[in-house]
């Protein structure tokens, strides 16, 4: 897909204050406004300004894409970066609500699409998608005093089976007076219990945005991310691991050592065991009630016929062994 400059389709500085960007987006949707305008691509041109400006208005979207930088122009090929979102703090939920319009104000009455004004998701282009849509921690509803904060950190495997307590530095767009964008940063600290899963959400009480008055103020929630591993695959609270044996080993059974979260134990391969064969062991995978399991999926590896011993040993196999591995195709 194609990098949008936002910026330049409103035509202002990336240092611009809030109100700047407003005065630029109501001069253009005069000009543009399909049901008035004569320019040439002005339906085109009046959506792009939309979109431009459903980011820019809003404090947390466009502090996400400041984020991205100035690397890109407009029209170069784009896509998001694999750890979109982590590490930033957004309010709203952060998940993604099937049906649902989430254009809020993209502009005064009259000169939008759908509610108050915005476009529906579906208005916008996959560039705008693939940052702010559904599955985006921005694609945030819901604003109110003390509303709740939502932000996505990233564990290792090991964190999730042992449990830690981590210090975060997190990343709140908050305006100044005068109308311009700043990113405060602030520390929180928080325990991550043992066996949490993908996408399990911590809460840290009183964590989020401060209320005015005497009103309680929100919650900030972590939505855990667990990283991949270079040994174990993630299904649930159940792992899998890969484990390379011999051909000898998976033809007359063997005893080995097997790498597990909790550390290496011993098991045994039954004879004649074939690739792609699994083994379970109970309760050896993320903690929990019940607790998950590990599986051990065996993968026969063949020992290289470079060296002329080992090819003197390949040929007395295919000697004496009367083996077909394609006889039950016919």
């Amino acid at each position: 897909m194609e990098f949008r400059d936002y910026y330049k389709v409103l035509g202002v500085e990336r240092t611009a204050s809030a109100d700047q960007i407003r005065k630029a987006y109501r001069r253009l949707a005069h000009k543009y406004h399909p049901d008035v305008s004569k320019e040439p691509n002005a339906e085109a041109r009046f959506k792009e300004m939309q979109e431009a400006y459903e980011v820019l208005k809003d404090p947390e979207k466009r502090a996400a894409y400041d984020q991205l930088g100035g690397q890109w122009k407009a029209g170069e090929q784009f896509r998001p970066p694999p750890d979109w979102g982590s590490g930033f703090e957004f309010s709203g939920d952060g998940r993604a609500r099937p049906g649902r319009s989430r254009g809020r104000g993209a502009g005064p009455r009259g000169f939008g699409a759908g509610e108050d004004g915005g476009l529906g998701e579906q208005g916008f282009s996959e560039f705008f998608s693939s940052l702010f849509g559904g599955g985006s921690p921005f694609a945030a509803e819901g604003r109110r005093p003390g509303r709740d904060h939502h932000a996505r950190i990233e564990i290792d495997l090991e964190e999730a089976f042992r449990g830690t307590t981590r210090m975060l530095e997190l990343k709140r767009p908050e305006l100044k007076p005068d109308g311009t964008l700043e990113l405060r940063n602030h520390t929180v600290r928080v325990t991550i219990p043992p066996g949490v899963t993908a996408g399990q959400l911590i809460r840290l009480a009183g964590q989020g945005e401060p209320a005015s008055g005497r009103g309680s103020a929100g919650d900030l929630y972590l939505e855990t991310h667990i990283r991949p591993h270079r040994l174990f695959q993630l299904d649930g609270r159940d792992v899998t691991l890969t484990l390379p044996v011999a051909p000898w080993e998976a033809a007359l059974g063997a005893s080995v050592t097997v790498p597990t979260l909790g550390g290496p134990v011993e098991v045994q391969i039954p004879p004649g065991s074939q690739s792609g064969q699994k083994l379970r062991l109970r309760g050896r995978g993320l903690p929990g009630k019940p607790a998950g399991d590990q599986f051990v999926q065996l993968k026969v590896v063949l020992p290289p016929g470079t060296s002329p011993e080992a090819k003197a040993l390949y040929e007395e196999m295919r000697r004496k062994l009367n083996f077909d591995p394609r006889a039950d195709q016919g």
